[in-house]
Formats: structure tokens, C-alpha cells, sequence
């Protein structure tokens, strides 16, 4: 009788294997939406404007340079000052520490790859041209164009380097061309730091597969969480695709005041964009504009803009505390009882028609976060 009993329960275990037990069940419906957060790693195409985009020799350069607190004009910044690699490219700050503090926070420069827009209001259409902006901003590392290209003439690494990349010589180029190149170094190196694969994608490559038990590893609250992220609580329709991010704007209710008066979001952005003289419709653009540089030429400012900022990628969210463009959340539970708690009084009348008070359960909000969690580097 004992050995009968033995064998049933090895059945049940073979048969069932844990966590299978009142397993999440998916729709073919919800199957098709959460086939389109991957595949992990996603195809990235080469940066058509900035004729480094991967190579090698410039990823080289852009990594030193990154680190190089001299990039700055007294030495005291770097570009991993702010962008910290063991925070996945954050700082933990609420807002960032410039000069002066200043009135964002640090956004994660992981799979920044397939970007449309860059910075939280869009105030560059290239990862080369933002890469640029903090190495002569007044508060951040305050440098001049000479004093940049004084740096790399001084090293003979960076020369070399430089060479390799650009074809030419350091010394046989004006400061605003070595500048330039500095930022598509920068930008070169940037497009090489992608997040690593998570356990979503192993559930989810094996829910396409039908591998039930690689399914019954993923924690079932991240699979009741996923449910919610893809149904009710529609975050898909903002964080879509590989990326969990439609790479353009929205207004959240978010408050955009700042100490100072008000952060105008991508109506600042759009304003800067168009002014910048390394937007893809100047002459540093190494493509054709006329494909790579649509989105800058159709921008369109208006009202609607005030109050709009970047919807991040949620790949590695779970690493890059606290949240929002003014880091006025601190956690994902804070992140998400911000939405199911939402204020609609406080989005534009014109805002986003998407959004409602998800009203979540307890349960649902910690099923949510466990999902959140799930996307890597925790």
C-alpha cells in the first residue's frame, strides 16, 4: 500500500510540476499581445545619421570618454556621474545633480538604440546630438568646444582612437567637428548597453512555445500581474513592443512645476528641438534627411504638449528608483497606486483619452509590481 501511494504522488508530481497549480490561463487574444514585448535581444538597426553607429573603434572611444571626468570643463563631472552603470545607468536621485540641482530625473540609458526622441521632453531627435547637450550645458558640465578638442589633442589614446573612427585627425579639425564627433563616440558606446534577458522573456517564449513547465517557473502573481498590464489596466497601449515603450509622449497627471516655475515637457522639447543647430536637419546629419529626418520635420508644436513627457521603457525598471520625469514616485508600488488612485481632474482636457483610475485591489497592485519586477535587473 505504501509503494502504491509512493508511485501516485511521483505521478502527481511529474504530471503537475509546481506552480502549474491554478496556473494563470491566457487567451489567444492575450497571447498575440504579450508575443509583441519580444523577441529579447530585438533586432536594432544601425544609426543612419552618425557614420560611427557601431563601430568599433568608436564604441572605444565613446566608453572612455563616458568615464573621463576631464570631458568636463574642471573635471569634476563625467558622463557616469549622473549615468552609473550599477544602477543601470541611473543615479538613484530624485532629480539630478548638476552644478545645481536640477529639475529631472536621470533617465536609464539602456536600449536607447531604437529611439525616436531623446531626453524627457524630445529636446534632440538624435542619441548623438543629446549626448552633446550635457557636455556644454551651463549646469551640468559646462565645456566649450575648444577646451574638447584640447582633451583629445592632449591624449594620444584618444587620437588614435579618433583616427581610426573618423578618418581623420584631431588637430585637422575645427572644435564644433570634433565636438560633434565626440557625441557620436558618446552615442556609439550608449548603443551598445542593452538590459539582459529576463524571466518574461523565458515565459513568454515558452508560452509561444506551449512549454508548460518553462511556463510554471514564472511566478504566477508576475502572470496575474502580466494579465493586468495587457487587460484591464491597458499599460500596453504606452509601454509597447520589446522595448515596453512607444518612444513618444503623454500626460500621466503628473504635476510639471518645478521650484523655478514650470518644466514645459515636450512643448519646451519641440521649441529646443527645432533651434538646436545638431538637429538631422543640419549639416552634421551623416544620412539623408530626407529618410532619416521626417519625424523632425513634421513635428508639429501645440498646446496639448504642456505637461507631456516621455513614456520610459520598463525593460530593468525595477533598478531605476525613484520614478517619473521629476522622480516624484519612489517605488513601482507608488508608480502603480499613481495610476489605479488617478487624479483625472489633473490631465489635460485633451490629455490622454486612455487613461482612468485602474481602482486595483490590493492584490492586484501587488501582482502588478510583481510583474514590474519581473522585467529585470532586481
Amino acid at each position: 500500500m505504501f509503494r502504491v501511494v509512493i508511485k501516485v504522488l511521483f505521478f502527481i508530481i511529474v504530471a503537475f510540476p509546481a506552480g502549474s497549480a491554478g496556473a494563470v490561463e491566457f487567451s489567444a487574444a492575450e497571447r498575440e499581445l504579450i508575443a509583441q514585448h519580444g523577441p529579447w535581444p530585438m533586432q536594432f538597426a544601425s544609426d543612419s545619421s552618425n557614420r560611427v553607429s557601431g563601430n568599433e573603434q568608436a564604441i572605444r572611444l565613446g566608453e572612455a570618454l563616458f568615464f573621463d571626468h576631464e570631458l568636463g570643463i574642471d573635471s569634476k563631472f563625467s558622463c557616469a556621474s549622473c549615468h552609473d552603470p550599477g544602477r543601470a545607468f541611473t543615479d538613484g536621485l530624485k532629480t539630478s545633480q548638476g552644478r545645481v540641482r536640477l529639475d529631472r530625473n536621470t533617465p536609464s540609458l539602456l536600449n536607447l538604440k531604437a529611439n525616436r526622441w531623446f531626453g524627457w521632453g524630445g529636446e534632440n531627435d538624435s542619441l548623438w546630438a543629446q549626448s552633446i547637450r550635457p557636455i556644454v550645458a551651463a549646469d551640468e558640465m559646462a565645456n566649450h568646444p575648444d577646451h574638447v578638442r584640447e582633451m583629445l589633442l592632449s591624449r594620444q589614446r584618444y587620437r588614435q582612437f579618433y583616427l581610426q573612427a573618423f578618418t581623420a585627425e584631431v588637430g585637422s579639425e575645427t572644435s564644433e567637428q570634433v565636438l560633434v564627433n565626440v557625441g557620436k563616440a558618446l552615442a556609439a558606446y550608449q548603443e551598445s548597453l542593452l538590459s539582459q534577458r529576463t524571466e518574461f522573456d523565458d515565459f513568454r517564449d515558452a508560452l509561444l512555445a506551449g512549454d508548460q513547465v518553462s511556463m510554471s517557473r514564472y511566478a504566477e502573481s508576475a502572470q496575474r500581474g502580466l494579465k493586468i498590464f495587457i487587460g484591464a489596466g491597458r499599460c500596453n497601449l504606452c509601454h509597447l513592443g520589446p522595448r515596453f515603450s512607444n518612444g513618444e509622449f503623454a500626460d500621466v497627471g503628473i504635476a510639471y512645476f518645478t521650484a523655478d516655475g514650470v518644466d514645459a515637457g515636450r512643448y519646451g522639447g519641440i521649441r529646443q528641438l527645432r533651434a538646436n543647430p545638431y538637429n538631422l536637419l543640419g549639416k552634421y546629419n551623416d544620412g539623408d534627411p530626407q529618410s532619416n529626418a521626417l519625424s523632425s520635420s513634421h513635428v508639429r508644436l501645440t498646446q496639448r504638449n504642456w505637461g507631456e513627457f516621455k513614456v520610459p521603457g520598463l525593460r530593468a525598471v525595477a533598478a531605476t528608483a525613484p520614478y517619473m520625469h521629476n522622480g516624484s514616485l519612489p517605488t513601482l508600488r507608488d508608480v502603480v497606486l499613481h495610476y489605479s488612485n488617478l487624479d483625472e481632474e489633473r490631465l489635460h482636457t485633451d490629455g490622454e483619452k486612455i487613461l482612468r483610475p485602474l481602482q486595483l485591489s490590493d492584490t492586484e497592485i501587488d501582482d502588478l509590481v510583481s510583474f514590474l519586477r519581473s522585467l529585470g535587473e532586481e
